[in-house]
């Protein structure tokens, strides 16, 4: 995200004027000493202005359904005010509390805000234009209403409120320090970062830096079985993330889990870039990180073949690689791996909403003599998906209560950010999101080669969450589409990371398998087919995996060989570089 973005700037200057409406309809309830906001429905030719905001272009709206829109509100206004100053409890989480149901003030105000947010909302449903638009206006319009929550400012926020009494106002000193905090270190804190560190406490598996070059460190893990499989296993995780994801705490660490089935287990540590990476490329991450990871694990354990997993962006460009690899000639990798990842981007979900040919043409101009993407810039992206949950509910906690979050590893990571490398954002944007080559045959050239999913013809695993909102299960699943191995597709319950890290131990959530071998069209039409089971999916993957990963034989007794020798202990250093 960019100010520079023209559809962003558009929907900026649309919650700018709707934030000042709202904040004048608040200052006058609380100038008058009663709660009378204007409830008079605007024109929906104010409306149409406002929304017109975002898009840049007239907007109009389906005539019936604004009458409908209409009737509906003069009818829950007329309940709202016969209900007068009544608390009652509210059903949303941010106005639960018993301050906000024995405050009738704030009750009012929760009520009259969750009427006009309901209303807005119809409003854009309302809207007669084609789906990326109304997409558009819906992201913008969501913004302003979770930002704009009564919740969110300590004037209207009862429970804030009450705090503040209850503590003498320690709470408000608190919450000003905790800002200031915030302030200083550059984003908003969503748990107890002094608690963690990496290689100490997260990130702990047992191994050494065996490899390492300008884009990555090749990390090999110590067995814990007297035997391993013949056939090494391979981790690539996202370059837009930390690979500890992967290797958060013994109990919650897909990489231990791994290395505990008996996998001889080799992962990628990406370099969290610096200004001596501004040049570098998508082409640089599939030949110099990706293959070479490949090749230099097959050196070193003298394997003619690996299996390999990639997980989010790291699955993108393993597919990438795979289909490099197979327009080469070369099948390296016997089985490969997909952890909620993006090959055909035909359905990226929210995402959509930001990419369009202006927003690609402004990023290639930006970077076109190299450049870094700020980590931060994608962390805001990320948190603004989920506002309320990722920006909203800290702001109230820290800074409206002055508490102070809790230690919690996932979230530690989180906000761990890494750079991009400018020219590699580019390309990315364009060919996938914008353009959506890479499952097109021969549309996209990578490494000098013109890519086809369809040569790749290895047994895959590929895994989708039902609730990831950044690789919607449609998308994760229309890679089944393009492959022409052997497959095999599992969806799990959760989110884009709950939904992976799952462990088996934990007995959570549920995971859904289909027939074998029937691969429909859609998604919909695979999980109308579809079984579900308990627990996590973990234990379906292993056993998948172990079918693909040859006979038992004795663990190696030390880390690399002759050629690649043990550089530091796990994690290594790349990892612990900060954006």
């Amino acid at each position: 995200m960019t100010p520079d973005n023209p559809w962003l700037q558009s929907a900026q200057q649309f919650q700018q004027t709707a934030m000042q409406q709202w904040t004048q309809m608040l200052q006058a309830s609380q100038a008058s000493g009663t709660p009378t906001p204007q409830f008079a429905l605007p024109s929906s030719a104010n409306i149409s202005e406002l929304f017109s905001k975002i898009t840049g272009q007239p907007v109009k709206f389906d005539t019936e359904k604004w009458i409908g829109i209409q009737q509906t509100y003069l009818r829950e206004v007329g309940e709202l005010w016969n209900q007068g100053l009544q608390a009652k409890p509210l059903k949303d989480r941010r106005f639960a509390s018993e301050a906000w149901g024995s405050n009738p003030l704030s009750s009012f105000a929760a009520a009259a805000y969750l009427l006009n947010a309901r209303t807005l909302m119809a409003m854009v449903d309302a809207v007669d234009a084609d789906t990326k638009t109304r997409a558009r206006i819906n992201f913008a319009v969501q913004q302003w209403i979770d930002a704009s929550a009564p919740s969110n400012f300590m004037a209207f926020n009862a429970e804030a409120q009450k705090k503040a009494l209850d503590t003498q106002g320690e709470s408000i000193s608190k919450g000003i320090q905790n800002l200031l905090h915030d302030m200083k270190q550059g984003h908003v804190s969503m748990t107890d970062e002094s608690a963690f560190e990496v290689g100490r406490n997260v990130a702990t598996s047992e191994g050494q830096v065996v490899y390492e070059n300008d884009l990555f460190q090749l990390i090999e893990y110590k067995p814990l079985t007297a035997k391993v499989y013949e056939r090494p296993f391979l981790m690539v995780p996202p370059c837009i993330n930390k690979f500890y994801i992967l290797d958060l705490q013994p109990e919650n660490s897909l990489i231990r889990y791994a290395v505990e089935q008996g996998h001889r287990t080799f992962v990628v540590s990406w370099r969290n870039p610096d200004q001596s990476c501004a040049q570098k490329t998508w082409d640089n991450y599939i030949e110099d990180a990706v293959i070479q990871a490949i090749g230099i694990t097959r050196e070193i354990t003298g394997a003619d073949t690996i299996n390999a997993l990639g997980f989010c962006v790291g699955g993108t460009m393993l597919g990438t690689a795979l289909a490099v690899l197979a327009a080469r000639g070369e099948k390296p990798v016997h089985s490969a791996t997909f952890l909620t990842t993006l090959l055909d981007f035909s359905n990226t979900g929210i995402l959509d909403v930001f990419i369009d040919e202006a927003f690609v043409k402004f990023r290639e101009m930006q970077f076109a003599n190299g450049g870094l993407l700020p980590g931060r810039d994608l962390a805001t992206t990320f948190s603004f998906l989920r506002p309320n949950d990722l920006v909203w509910n800290y702001v109230v906690g820290n800074y409206l209560k002055g508490e102070s979050p809790p230690p919690f590893d996932l979230l530690y990571w989180n906000g761990d950010s890494t750079n991009l490398p400018g020219p590699y954002y580019a390309w990315y944007l364009r060919n996938t999101y914008l353009e959506n080559r890479l499952c097109r045959p021969g549309q996209a050239t990578v490494c000098g080669e013109k890519v086809d999913l369809g040569q790749v013809d290895i047994p895959v695993y590929i895994y989708g969450s039902r609730e990831d909102h950044i690789v919607p299960i449609d998308g994760a699943y229309a890679t089944t589409q393009h492959f022409t191995g052997p497959k095999r597709f599992v969806m799990g319950a959760s989110g884009h990371i709950a939904g992976v890290i799952n462990p088996a131990s934990k007995g959570k959530r549920s995971h859904w398998i289909g027939p074998a071998h029937h691969f429909p069209a859609t998604a919909d039409a695979w999980i109308a087919s579809a079984t579900e089971h308990p627990g996590s999916w973990w234990g379906d993957w292993a056993e998948w995996l172990q079918g693909q990963a040859g006979k038992l034989v004795a663990a190696p007794k030390a880390y690399g060989n002759r050629k690649h020798k043990p550089i530091e202990p796990a994690p290594g250093r790349y990892v612990k570089a900060k954006a």
